[in-house]
């Protein structure tokens, strides 16, 4: 993978995961997410 590719999947990684941080537990339990898997989901997304 190259510089800009990883630079790029570490921005949009850090951008989704800034977002689900900052919805309630409730709004995540909605999605079906965990407060506590927030970064396993914000990789995933990302690549």
């Amino acid at each position: 993978m190259g510089i800009a590719r990883s630079f790029n999947s570490w921005i949009k990684y850090r951008q989704i995961a800034n977002e689900l941080e900052g919805l309630s537990n409730r709004q995540l339990a909605d999605l079906g997410i965990e407060r506590r898997n927030i970064d396993r989901v914000a990789v995933k997304a990302a690549l």
